[in-house]
């Protein structure tokens, strides 16, 4: 089901870690941004769509992560945009002959059977310092920044005062580190220090996974996963919710644990 979160904006959110799928108004039909997780979300999806006299005109994924790389035919053959570093990202990971049996092995076991793979990954790479997605429609800038993926982005619906953050600002993740990067703490901090920069254009932010918030939660969102980061940072454990007894999702504390192992060791 679509629910509308702002003027011309509507979000469907799938039951695998409340991952949103965001869809922008446009005046020959609607962006969608990182579309749902199994075959039959995005069927439905489609055809809510249908029902409301619009169809797909472009796509674009915040970053190349598996569930932000799906697609289904019942959206059309739309352009599919991505950062160039993003869509060079995919494009690896499709290039090894076993890359399904790779992207299988990390599908949550219960929706595994059910998510499409036909058509994963089929980015069209923006060029480098793109600042806008090309399509008719709202203005849909894009933030890129090097936090959690290579290449990820948010956008930034702009007559909407909307922000679609990708895989960050959530409330029930902590901060997903890119621990292959050169430099993971750095490029969140950085990537939050983005966010700052525009949150005073921005009233409703939809995060990959978890509720919508208003501009009170973009701040609070923003400062508990920059004290996250630098209770990383100092070598501490953070006193965060997201992890702690009252943790709305249980095996959220082992990848903490295995984040600061990791920070440790490379340390």
């Amino acid at each position: 089901m679509l629910n509308p979160i702002a003027e011309g904006v509507l979000i469907h959110e799938s039951e695998f870690i409340q991952s949103n799928s965001s869809v922008v108004q446009g005046s020959e039909g609607v962006l969608l941004v990182d579309p749902g997780i199994t075959s039959a979300e995005m069927v439905g999806l489609a055809g809510d769509l249908r029902e409301s006299g619009v169809t797909v005109v472009a796509g674009f994924s915040t970053h190349p992560d598996w569930d932000h790389v799906l697609w289904h035919e019942s959206f059309g053959t739309v352009p599919r945009y991505g950062t160039a570093r993003g869509a060079a990202a995919i494009r690896e990971v499709l290039a090894d002959p076993g890359w399904q049996d790779r992207v299988a092995e990390g599908l949550p076991p219960e929706y595994a059977d059910q998510i499409p793979m036909d058509l994963l990954g089929q980015i069209t790479a923006l060029p480098a310092g793109t600042s806008l997605v090309p399509w008719d429609g709202p203005a849909a800038r894009v933030l890129e920044h090097r936090a959690h993926a290579p290449g990820h982005a948010a956008l930034l619906i702009e007559d909407a005062r909307v922000l679609v953050a990708g895989d960050m600002l959530s409330d029930i993740l902590i901060p997903f580190l890119d621990l292959q990067a050169a430099d993971p703490l750095g490029d969140y901090l950085a990537a939050l220090e983005l966010f700052d920069s525009v949150a005073d254009r921005v009233d409703t932010v939809i995060p990959g996974h978890g509720s919508v918030g208003g501009p009170a939660q973009l701040r609070e969102r923003i400062d508990l996963d920059r004290a996250y980061v630098q209770a990383l940072q100092d070598g501490r454990d953070p006193d965060d919710p997201r992890i702690g007894p009252t943790a709305p999702l249980d095996w959220l504390a082992d990848v903490h644990t295995w984040q600061h192992r990791r920070l440790t060791e490379q340390r």
